[in-house]
């Protein structure tokens, strides 16, 4: 998934909601949801 993330704010939001993402269902949501928005935003980007 680090491929698709080009941001390091982008990565290291992705770390910390990965590890709350064990917590509960809406932490996963949110986890999922992050992933999704990140990678279409970072699409153009050319890192």
């Amino acid at each position: 998934m680090k491929k698709y993330i080009k941001t390091q704010c982008g990565i290291d939001k992705y770390n910390e909601l990965r590890e709350k993402s064990s917590n509960g269902i809406l932490h996963k949501l949110r986890f999922y949801l992050f992933c999704l928005i990140a990678t279409i935003r970072d699409m153009r980007k050319n890192e």
